[in-house]
């Protein structure tokens, strides 16, 4: 009797073992990722990827790609994150950021690159679901093209739709802490999904998603306080000098965005002029210059037209721009459109543009059929930020989103990398302390490996504000270990 009962307690925790390593079983037939061109081994977790139908008269179909926890995924977070632009692929941070893979160009130029395991991933302590939205966007796509015709409330609705789908498809991970993430457009992206999503739980609408909380890294929040925020910034970064920074701040006073009047318009273009060569993306990175052959492209707009974003609610074309990112860009209104700055670029190709590794691999045929993707043929080519959307800023500024969202109870960690001039850390720190919650602790350095790798602000309400010493616009591509750390400290609510 007790070598039977020995047995069957054998039998049991082997059962539970065996089930500990089996997550996904109700994932859709024919999901899950076996092989990828590129990598050879195993991989460090189960990756499922494929499609959505959001709308089945148009057929209109938004791709995701998901990477279970490497650690614990029936108890770990399931984190979603978005690139921004509008018009930004996904697939940006899962191949230059935070994926589960570090890739290595290949040789010749634009053969397939060679992937290696990513010891920063993070998905080393949570499950993350890449998805590209809205369609028309990386490998989404529909059926119907007056879908591409979009904006930010269209695109929240529809990433909802998905969620809902999706965890349909995944039951097994509804009861999962669930995190939404993303950076710079996605600053918009992030608080009005969070909010769709708030709004489906308050109506009962199921599956019930288990929403915790969401976080932003240099993300476009608010169009006065981000647009003033660039002059502060180059000033601090000691870009301008005290003299150029008082006559702006006089001729202006104090408010840089959007200023109508000739004297301030002239101190900004001088303010302009001594940027235009300065790596938009991170200071102190080099910005490499068109060869003869191409127009020579200098940032000297892209703070200007950043200052415009979001004045009306007309339609805003993406534009390419360095390392592969988008912006919604601003310009004189013709035919109902807002056409591509400058002018003179046209379709020029934008110098310091390094797409390659992301183009190569996701347009092989081979890889598509592995990750389950459509082929070019029904699909497109894949571009890392795609200009065939329409796109409109029509939420307006996201400060009411968050203060909304995080007086109920979810949590919001802001992060920039101090380095980025695009969306500089002094507007979130702006409009994160302009939300009015009283500190919660002193601002103070935070620490990986007994480094200073950043400051933090903690506010009531469970609102972050953090910064990142040294790192670019987009963090983890900069910092990914410094990344991890505090992505992994703020999922676990442990102190950063």
């Amino acid at each position: 009797m007790k070598g039977r009962r020995y047995s069957y307690c054998l039998y049991l925790i082997l059962i539970q073992t065996l089930a500990s390593y089996v997550p996904s079983l109700a994932a859709p037939e024919g999901s899950l990722i076996t092989q990828i061109p590129g990598f050879s081994g195993n991989f460090p977790s189960r990756h499922y990827a494929g499609y959505v139908t959001i709308d089945e008269n148009h057929g209109k179909k938004l791709y995701y790609y998901f990477v279970e926890s490497e650690r614990n995924p029936r108890e770990d977070p399931v984190v979603l994150w978005l690139n921004g632009g509008p018009g930004c692929s996904s697939f940006d941070g899962f191949v230059y950021e935070h994926g589960p893979f570090n890739f290595e160009a290949g040789k010749p130029h634009g053969s397939l690159p060679t992937l290696h395991q990513n010891p920063y991933s993070w998905s080393k302590v949570s499950s993350i679901l890449y998805l590209d939205s809205p369609s028309g966007v990386g490998l989404s796509y529909s059926e119907n093209i007056s879908d591409y015709i979009t904006g930010d409330l269209k695109t929240a609705s529809d990433s909802h739709v998905f969620l809902l789908k999706w965890f349909e498809l995944y039951p097994e991970f509804i009861s999962n802490p669930f995190f939404i993430s993303g950076e710079s457009y996605a600053g918009i992206y992030v608080p009005t999904l969070a909010n769709e999503v708030a709004k489906g739980i308050d109506a009962g609408i199921k599956p019930i998603l288990h929403l915790k909380g969401y976080m932003v890294g240099n993300g476009v929040t608010d169009d006065v306080i981000d647009g003033n925020a660039l002059v502060p910034f180059v000033h601090g970064m000691g870009l301008i000098s005290e003299e150029l920074f008082e006559e702006v701040t006089i001729q202006c006073n104090g408010s840089y965005y959007n200023s109508t009047a000739d004297s301030c318009q002239k101190k900004l273009a001088t303010v302009d002029e001594e940027i235009k060569d300065i790596n938009v993306y991170d200071i102190l990175e080099p910005c490499y210059h068109a060869t003869p052959s191409k127009i020579s492209f200098t940032t000297t707009k892209l703070p200007q037209s950043f200052r415009r974003l979001g004045v009306s609610e007309r339609p805003l074309p993406v534009r390419k721009r360095m390392f592969g990112r988008a912006w919604p860009l601003r310009a004189p209104v013709r035919d109902g459109l807002v056409p591509s700055w400058p002018q003179l670029l046209s379709e020029v190709d934008v110098p310091c543009t390094d797409d390659e590794v992301a183009t190569a691999w996701l347009n092989s045929e081979a890889v598509r059929r592995a990750i389950h993707a459509e082929p070019k043929t029904v699909a497109g080519n894949f571009e890392l930020c795609t200009d065939r959307l329409k796109f409109y800023h029509d939420a307006g500024s996201m400060i009411k989103y968050h203060k909304n969202l995080t007086s109920r109870g979810y949590r919001a960690l802001i992060y920039s990398g101090d380095h980025d001039m695009c969306v500089p850390f002094t507007g979130s720190e702006a409009w994160t302390r302009s939300i009015g919650y009283k500190k919660a602790d002193s601002w103070r350095p935070w620490f990986v490996n007994d480094q200073v790798a950043g400051y933090i602000q903690v506010y009531e309400n469970n609102l972050i504000f953090l910064t990142i010493k040294g790192a670019g616009h987009t963090v983890p591509e900069y910092k990914p270990r410094e990344a991890l750390e505090f992505y992994s400290r703020w999922l676990a609510d442990k102190k950063i």
